[in-house]
């Protein structure tokens, strides 16, 4: 690894951070003068048990209807301005510019083409969201996107790309063959899943960008320069975001930012994993924790419901739940991202551990 290296991974993540910091003021005024915002609080009969979600409708009945959707855009779209910035810059002036251009076919095609279909799938929701009374795309139709795309996806990794092992700290490769393909998509409708955590102020702003700077940090060890300068852009436009969503939000990042960044995030873990000869996926779920969390907890209150006819938290996921112990919103905000950065650099070591 060249000392240029890490200059390539972090001037893209400086440059991302800062077309989103210039681009804001713009996105805000459309998003604000559009009233980009639910029309109706709450997520309504049907989603929970009988009777609704009461306790999360009461604890986000004022912000979901003044607050506007759709801030996921400045993320994408900073990733996009800023790979594509690279790449004109580079035509027109040659190195150093040139070598900061993280776009290949290699490694990150298929992570900037996951982060791409989620966000604009994720922005026909957030569309229909706030033009709509009864709601965005149906859920049947984001997981059909979602199976679709990872199953494109684990099908390019197996057959263009001759993937077929998972890495094991200490233990080396595991070979799996073409179940790959069935794996890729548990993982990524499980991390889908996750996007839930989208529910208090910086909460999954904060979070998402420290998953992706410690997968920068693995692919960077692998020597996969344009996956880590991939995933360091998605980190500094995640933290452009994050800068307008601590509390109180300027607006939220809602589906097509939630749909983006899992879809990216599954992506990236495979891609960080046996194409580098390292660990990537087997630490996706110490570094991602608080994404496990919210999925385990998720599952743990159905089933609870199911078998014990009671809820096991007061709103499942937790982070809601602590939310009603009376933890003011900032503190599950900040804590998150401690136990995040905590987690990622265990995950870290662990996949260093070859």
């Amino acid at each position: 690894m060249h000392i240029f290296d890490a200059a390539r991974i972090l001037v893209p993540f400086v440059i991302a951070f800062a077309v989103g910091i210039f681009f804001t003021p713009l996105l805000t005024d459309f998003l604000y003068k559009y009233k980009a915002w639910k029309k109706k609080s709450g997520k309504g009969k049907g989603i929970g048990d009988e009777n609704g979600t009461p306790l999360f409708d009461l604890l986000h009945k004022e912000r979901e209807v003044s607050t506007p959707r759709m801030g996921g855009i400045l993320v994408w779209g900073g990733v996009i301005l800023t790979s594509l910035g690279l790449v004109l810059l580079g035509a027109i002036f040659g190195p150093p510019f040139t070598l900061l251009n993280f776009i290949n076919r290699g490694q990150t095609w298929i992570p900037i083409a996951a982060l791409l279909t989620g966000g604009l799938v994720g922005l026909i929701d957030d569309i229909l969201e706030v033009t709509q009374s009864r709601g965005g795309l149906s859920l049947k139709w984001r997981l059909l996107v979602v199976a679709a795309f990872s199953a494109f996806a684990g099908w390019w990794f197996y057959a263009k790309l001759a993937v077929t092992t998972i890495g094991i700290p200490l233990f080396g490769a595991l070979h799996i063959g073409i179940l790959i393909i069935p794996f890729f998509m548990f993982v990524t409708l499980a991390l889908y899943a996750s996007g839930v955590i989208d529910g208090i102020d910086g909460l999954a702003g904060g979070v998402f960008a420290i998953i992706f700077m410690i997968y920068a940090g693995i692919a960077l060890t692998q020597n996969q320069i344009s996956l880590a300068g991939f995933a360091a852009t998605v980190s500094g436009a995640t933290f452009a975001f994050l800068w307008f969503n601590v509390p109180p939000a300027r607006f939220y990042l809602s589906e097509t930012g939630s749909m983006a960044l899992t879809l990216a995030l599954a992506v990236t873990a495979f891609s960080a994993d046996s194409l580098g000869g390292g660990v990537g996926v087997f630490v996706l779920p110490i570094i991602a924790l608080p994404l496990t969390l919210t999925v385990v907890t998720n599952l743990l209150q159905v089933f609870w419901k199911k078998v014990f006819k009671k809820k096991l938290f007061k709103i499942a996921p937790i982070h809601h739940h602590f939310e009603t112990m009376g933890w003011p919103p900032y503190k599950v905000t900040m804590r998150y991202w401690i136990i995040t950065i905590m987690a990622g650099m265990f995950g870290l070591a662990l996949a260093l551990l070859k």
